[in-house]
């Protein structure tokens, strides 16, 4: 190649490179770095006798610069947040009056950056010690899903219904629903932990690599499905939680005080609680020691709220316990009162209508109880009866057999009126050392009359008495004109409700509850109450009828 051709084709080379770098300086602009940075801050509530605020913590800030692309919020509180118009609105959350450096990153074209810092003073009023105690015992605890419990996984709507916006109304997933497919299995191996570093939440979460996303998601773990995934993803390391009020739709329920704690959890940098829905506020609608609900409302989609249920039980899906050897029964085949070898009559009113302000007086009249063609039936009347207007009966197994686990089986026919409440229900043996709800009910079947063919199974422990209790129900048409199967599985790892062998409620059971010892059976018909509601007046009566109670081990 002769000399004159080999500087022809570096002229073109350098040519090339030199229009080249032309059209990338006419495309990315003179690099400018970012000048007159600026920040604000107003103290929510400040005033002359408030210097701190009005106690919500919430401070307004405004950065300011020349030359400015973005902006980026780092708080020592731990937390971050970056922000296009330089406003942001920070809620701190630590009590008392607490000094915060806020450090605003002003970033311009190719990435030069400027920084500056303010303190800021302020005053939080808000704290919730019992929910950092049971999140993290006093420093670290792990949660897993809840994947046994039906709803464990649910999305309801978010807006003004008070009687809908509480729950996962449009869907709740079944137990271990997520389990089967390849493309949701990745949901049960979330270990989330949380812990406290001094006085500071933490919270991690370990997807085992893979993370679980909405489908309108997918893009942001790589994912072009249409449909929830499992991809791979990184959740990110160590999180800082702060906890807020929450201001939800929820809050404004007439009976918010029953739906939710009213707790946010904050966690910082982006950071989920397993299942990926571009949100990282969590409101706490209820907490225990072993059981978590937290409901969130859906990024980018306002009018929805997913439900999270966890636990501190990791999951495995293992075969329902194999309850098959009978080790007590009773047939009602005797006419006659009940079999006094096995049931107890419970006589009275008990204290305070049996503690749930019910309207009937209990007899053993054959009026009110009695085993006749095959089955027992128990009657309420409208009638005078030991200074009530309703006389029923309540018969039990307290001191004639008690157990722990098994699987109970009771085919009956439910009554009908408004202001009826029959039960099949347990109850802790040690009631009467370890007082309820500490000893612990488990309520197989509840109805009322005023919601008639809706079946109600609930859990009774600390920190779930009454209204509070955990509960799931089914819609039965034909609950008073025909025999149904109401069934319990309980085991040391799950509580189970069925209806005709439907599965409708789940209970992750664990050694930190009170269903891990002796138990015994009630079958009884309350008249109105908390739960039973309003009597219809043209009430006369009507009966519960039970073909059989069957307990297998």
């Amino acid at each position: 190649m002769s000399k004159k051709i080999i500087i022809n084709i570096v002229l073109l080379f350098a040519l090339l490179l030199a229009v080249n770098c032309q059209k990338d300086d006419y495309a990315f602009g003179d690099i400018n770095s970012p000048t007159n940075l600026k920040i604000t801050a107003e103290i929510v509530g400040k005033t002359t006798d408030a210097p701190n605020g009005d106690g919500s913590g919430m401070v307004k800030l405004v950065a300011t610069a020349d030359n400015t692309i973005s902006y980026k919020y780092v708080f020592s509180d731990g937390t971050s947040e970056s922000s296009a118009t330089g406003k942001f609105t920070k809620r701190f959350t630590k009590p008392g009056v607490n000094t915060y450096t806020v450090t605003v990153i002003a970033t311009g074209k190719g990435g030069v950056a400027t920084n500056a810092s303010i303190d800021v003073e302020v005053l939080s009023n808000f704290s919730d010690a019992e929910a950092v105690q049971f999140l993290t015992a006093g420093s670290s605890k792990k949660w897993y899903w809840s994947a046994s419990e039906i709803g464990h996984l649910g999305v309801g709507q978010n807006d003004a219904d008070a009687s809908k916006n509480y729950y996962s109304n449009h869907y709740s997933a079944a137990a271990f629903e997520k389990a089967g497919s390849p493309t949701s299995s990745c949901l049960y191996d979330n270990v989330l932990t949380f812990s406290l570093d001094g006085d500071q939440l933490k919270f991690q979460l370990d997807n085992g690599g893979s993370t679980f996303f909405n489908a309108a998601f997918v893009s942001v773990g790589g994912g072009s499905s249409t449909t929830d995934a499992c991809l791979a993803y990184n959740a990110g390391g160590v999180k800082t939680v702060s906890l807020s009020p929450s201001e939800s739709v929820v809050t404004k329920n007439p009976d918010h005080a029953k739906q939710t704690r009213g707790t946010m959890l904050n966690i910082s940098d982006g950071g989920f609680m397993g299942y990926y829905i571009g949100q990282s506020s969590y409101e706490i609608l209820s907490i225990t020691d072993n059981r978590m609900v937290v409901r969130a409302v859906m990024g980018g989609n306002p009018t929805l709220a997913w439900y999270h249920i966890f636990t501190t039980k990791k999951p495995t899906q293992t075969p329902p316990s194999d309850y098959t050897t009978l080790i007590w029964s009773d047939d009602f085949n005797t006419d006659g009162a009940p079999d006094p070898t096995k049931w107890v009559n419970e006589l009275g009113t008990g204290d305070s209508g049996w503690g749930n302000n019910e309207k009937q007086n209990y007899t053993s009249n054959p009026t009110n109880i009695i085993v006749q063609g095959g089955s027992l039936k128990i009657t309420a009347k409208k009638e005078a009866s030991g200074g009530m207007a309703y006389s029923s009966a309540r018969i039990k197994t307290d001191g004639k057999f008690k157990f722990t686990y098994g699987k109970v089986e009771v085919r009956a026919k439910l009554p009908v009126g408004g202001g009826t409440w029959p039960a099949i229900w347990m109850l802790g043996q040690n009631y009467a050392t370890n007082s309820w709800p500490a000893c612990g009910e488990i309520d197989i079947m509840e109805q009322v009359g005023n919601s008639p063919n809706v079946i109600h199974s609930t859990l009774h422990y600390p920190g779930h008495s009454g209204g509070d209790g955990v509960t799931g129900s089914t819609t039965i048409p034909t609950a008073s004109s025909a025999f149904h199967i109401y069934k319990t599985v309980w085991s040391p790892d799950s509580i189970k409700f069925y209806v005709d062998d439907a599965l409708f409620h789940s209970f992750a059971n664990d050694a930190s509850t009170p269903f891990n010892k002796d138990f015994f059976l009630i079958l009884n018909f309350a008249m109105g109450g908390n739960f039973g509601g309003i009597i219809d007046p043209s009430f006369t009566e009507s009966t519960l009828e039970v073909d059989y109670v069957k307990v297998y081990q």
